[in-house]
């Protein structure tokens, strides 16, 4: 590439070369270099799809996989597209099938397990977690004759729970295959016992608070930012409370006496459809809370009138 510049040697412009396996600039007639080892800040993306008319700016394969005995850095012959590869594409995926793959189930296991994270919109470091978790399972061979989407949505359940981002068996069961509640919960206590038995020490699996919840089912309810503000304080006050209730219902239960006492009122079964607790547990839980609720609802979202008209349990 050619351009004219000023050489500071011959004091004149002249043209200048740009060497681009160098990245020098050159002037053209005393040889002197103007810049050394410039970068070039042009787009190096290239294709490596068959078809021209496909933009396939990828030029690097996926993350190595310390989980896989490969690393996941060995070649996949992708499935033949209709160009003119096709036979010799075709052959080989072929005869890439007829070999042994020690990590092909694996493989599939973590694929399943992050379709079901995204669903559930979890982050990166839960579904790596999940995939450990699968792993170490895996590895001790005792999932012959188990519920396979019942163990993948167990490690994902666990890996929420010890990365303190909980989600309810619930929300878990609605995006898996076809595993159920119980049988989700069976499989928990299966592979927690299983890696007790391995690591020769119990498994730390967090505290399950109320607050954990609250933000995203209110979220979902479409509160407003106040509310949620009064509720998250309800919440932490009610801790302090010896109500006996599952911190996923003390959500629920603070959730509706919140709205109640707000211009949005949201009824009993939209309550319970976002929480996923049922509408007999979820009165039964305001009934608990319903006598502290001077105490947990903050005084500058609610008046002492506005609590005594509050619907009674």
């Amino acid at each position: 590439m050619a351009d004219s510049d000023c050489c500071p040697e011959c004091n004149r412009p002249t043209e200048l070369v740009f060497d681009h396996s160098a990245g020098d600039t050159v002037c053209t007639e005393c040889g002197l270099v103007l810049e050394a080892h410039s970068i070039d800040e042009r787009s190096e993306w290239r294709t490596f799809s068959d078809d021209s008319s496909d933009n396939d700016p990828v030029r690097v394969g996926g993350p190595a996989n310390p989980l896989l005995a490969d690393g996941g850095l060995s070649t996949v012959i992708s499935k033949p597209n209709g160009t003119s590869g096709e036979f010799l594409n075709g052959s080989l995926e072929r005869w890439q099938g007829r070999g042994s793959n020690p990590d092909r189930a694996l493989i599939q296991a973590f694929k399943t397990i992050a379709v079901m994270a995204d669903r559930l919109g979890l982050v990166a470091t839960i579904k790596d977690r999940a995939n450990e978790i699968y792993k170490k399972v895996e590895d001790q061979n005792h999932l012959r004759g188990r519920n396979h989407d019942a163990i993948l949505a167990a490690c994902i359940y666990i890996a929420c729970r010890q990365e303190d981002k909980p989600r309810t068996v619930k929300e878990i069961c609605s995006v898996s295959n076809r595993a159920t509640k119980k049988e989700i919960g069976r499989a928990k206590d299966f592979i927690v016992k299983q890696l007790e038995l391995e690591m020769g020490q119990s498994v730390e699996m967090g505290t399950i608070h109320a607050g954990d919840f609250l933000k995203r089912f209110c979220s979902n309810l479409g509160m407003s930012n106040q509310a949620v503000k009064a509720a998250q304080e309800a919440v932490l006050k009610s801790e302090e409370l010896d109500i006996r209730r599952s911190p996923i219902s003390v959500a629920a239960a603070v959730i509706f006496m919140i709205t109640q006492l707000s211009d949005d009122k949201k009824p009993l079964k939209d309550v319970s459809l976002v929480t996923g607790v049922t509408e007999g547990t979820l009165k039964y839980s305001y009934k608990d809370i319903y006598p502290h609720a001077s105490r947990i609802i903050p005084g500058w979202y609610a008046s002492e009138d506005e609590l005594r008209s509050l619907v009674m349990p």
